[in-house]
């Protein structure tokens, strides 16, 4: 009975059930991987020409690079899951390219997002309206 049993399961095709050959997941990977590059390059060189043709306007500015940052989230959890799909297909050449790049593009966020931060300093916050500031020898300083 178990041995009827595991010969219908093994005639079941999983896309996971067996490895991908080398022949078609090195050329998958790599044109996904192109295609991706330039993906990534073409938008985010749309985004940096909203940036420059804002010739200094500071809203247009920002805006262009807080909708880079948003696509940058956006193209990572693709990323992310191109690789899920590439880690259970078991094509390991795909897995691995597709996980060096949402490691360059996680990369490229957080330099962008600690750049837009670094630009933009929190104001400092306000005294309250019991503030007495402290003096030396003044005798308020606790």
């Amino acid at each position: 009975m178990t041995h009827e049993l595991r010969t219908r399961l093994s005639r079941r095709r999983w896309p996971w059930s067996n490895t991908t050959s080398r022949s078609s997941d090195i050329p998958a990977a790599l044109m996904l991987l192109i295609v991706e590059t330039l993906v990534f390059i073409w938008v985010m060189f749309g985004y940096g020409m909203d940036g420059w043709a804002a010739q200094g306007r500071r809203e247009e500015i920002d805006e262009a690079t807080l909708a880079s940052i948003a696509f940058m989230q956006h193209f990572l959890i693709a990323v992310v899951v191109l690789f899920v799909l590439a880690a259970l297909a078991r094509a390991p050449w795909t897995a691995v390219l597709q996980l060096l790049a949402a490691g360059a593009v996680a990369m490229m966020l957080v330099l962008s997002q600690h750049e837009y931060e670094q630009s933009h300093p929190r104001p400092a916050p306000t005294p309250s309206a019991g503030y007495q500031p402290c003096y030396s020898g003044s005798g308020r300083c606790d």
